[in-house]
């Protein structure tokens, strides 16, 4: 007797071992949706075509709406020696319809029906993705307008270097996330070719009509070339690359947060809600989900280079080693979303310590430049002179214990004569930050108006989408 799966060609089922190593149908049953949506259109252009019969085409797109509604509602029966989410599917339709389901599988292979299958699965992948980041970018943006003027220590070296606020510093988190929604919609721009119609790789004889199946399943185009249609796998690694990105900037600020709610620093409070308790010392508050969005990146940027590895040795064209493309990716990616989802959370949650910021924005001498800054400007020092002169003077202030605005002008007058009483308008942390009118700095009302330009981008973009 034939194989049920190979035909004539096969007289025997596979060892155990094949079975298990060949059986995908654990992970790529999430692609049940993407799977029979394509399923349909492709049977509906081979009746356009006049290649299959119309009533053959009602029995099978009928076939695959019942198996839809069997799978969402958790009754439909996958079946792990069938292999894979398509076999499985073929088969119930079988089942259902009878020998019409034979149809469904003329003018295309198991090849360009996952290549299409998954590219739908990761398209939709990306606008569950953007959806989110979009949500991350108002709660950053909502927090940032409440803390336009919040005086907090700006780093570099995880040293106190200059006074910022914290709206500003939350605006940066917006920034990487507009950049992290680029790169994911140029992926999707790039992806967005139908294989349908590249079969198991050279094309076929039928008179396909793939600009129809193209436009039914909301691709720009059909892939041009039936090889590259079912060999590559680059609109998976684009979409890893830019996920692996968007992780480490979600990661950056994850470790921002531990650090600011340990109470060695003692600058933001996370509530209940996104900490947890320790099962022997009461006192504590472990801010966990940080935590764990920071551990998640590297299970995402594994993904990436998981597949890049698979990839970089395959010949043209489909190799059983891409089956290896959709575990990790899924993984990846539903990862990603959590991450954001925690993200997202905290931040509206978050409330700063401001006392506590204000304070350590002073620390450590961190008006420096701003004296440097006067100096110059109201001295007319070359900036270098002016730089030296100030070292000068938070020696000084070392040396006697004091901060730097507390500092005695006479004891700088010392170092320099020509510096006034005035000086001292300019070395405490308000004025500091609001001195930083550049575009791009930290001056509360460039604050307010960066986070009110993006509320509104943010805002239009969400009337946009539900229209």
């Amino acid at each position: 007797m034939s194989n049920k799966r190979w035909g004539g060609r096969f007289g025997s089922s596979p060892d155990a071992i094949m079975e298990e190593i060949n059986a995908s149908i654990e992970f790529d049953r999430g692609l049940y949706r993407q799977d029979i949506a394509a399923s349909k259109a492709h049977a509906a252009m081979l009746a356009q075509q006049g290649i299959i019969g119309a009533d053959d085409a009602g029995k099978i797109a009928h076939g695959l709406d019942t198996i839809l509604s069997e799978i969402e509602a958790g009754t439909f029966k996958f079946e792990r020696a069938l292999e894979d989410i398509h076999m499985n599917v073929e088969s119930r339709l079988a089942e259902l319809i009878g020998p019409a389901a034979g149809r469904l599988h003329t003018a295309r292979s198991r090849n360009d029906q996952v290549a299409t299958d998954f590219r739908l699965w990761v398209r939709d992948a990306i606008d569950e993705l953007d959806r989110a980041l979009a949500l991350y970018q108002q709660a950053l943006a909502e927090k940032a307008l409440e803390h336009a003027g919040t005086v907090m220590p700006g780093f570099t070296h995880l040293q106190t270097a200059q006074p910022v606020t914290f709206g500003h510093h939350l605006l940066a988190y917006v920034e990487m996330t507009a950049r992290d929604r680029g790169r994911l919609a140029d992926a999707r721009r790039r992806l967005n070719e139908c294989p349908l119609g590249a079969a198991a790789l050279a094309g076929t004889s039928f008179p396909l009509d793939r600009d129809m199946t193209a436009r039914a399943l909301g691709f720009d185009r059909p892939a041009a070339n039936s090889l590259d249609a079912v060999a590559d796998r680059d609109f998976v690694l684009e979409t890893l690359s830019a996920a692996a990105i968007a992780a480490v900037h979600l990661s950056r600020f994850a470790e921002e947060i531990v650090i600011f709610t340990s109470p060695l620093a003692g600058l933001i409070k996370l509530s209940d809600k996104y900490t947890t308790g320790s099962s022997i010392m009461p006192q504590k508050r472990n801010p966990d989900a940080a935590e764990l969005v920071r551990a998640k990146t590297g299970r995402i940027v594994g993904a990436l280079t998981a597949l890049l590895v698979v990839m970089k040795g395959l010949p043209l064209t489909y190799q059983k080693d891409l089956q290896e493309d959709k575990e990790g990716t899924m993984d990846a990616l539903a990862a990603l979303a959590l991450a954001i989802a925690a993200m997202t959370g905290m931040v509206r949650d978050m409330e700063p310590n401001a006392a506590r910021m204000k304070k350590a924005a002073g620390e450590g001498h961190a008006t420096a430049t701003d004296l440097a800054d006067w100096l110059v400007q109201r001295l007319g020092l070359p900036f270098r002179q002016a730089h030296h002169i100030t070292g000068r003077i938070v020696a000084a202030a070392e040396e006697a214990g004091v901060a730097l605005h507390r500092l005695p002008v006479a004891a700088m007058q010392a170092i320099e004569p020509r510096i006034s009483p005035d000086v001292h308008e300019v070395l405490t942390v308000e004025r500091s930050v609001k001195s930083r009118v550049s575009f791009g700095g930290t001056a509360p009302g460039n604050v307010r108006r960066e986070a009110r330009k993006w509320l509104k981008i943010l805002a239009k973009a969400q009337s946009s989408a539900n229209r």
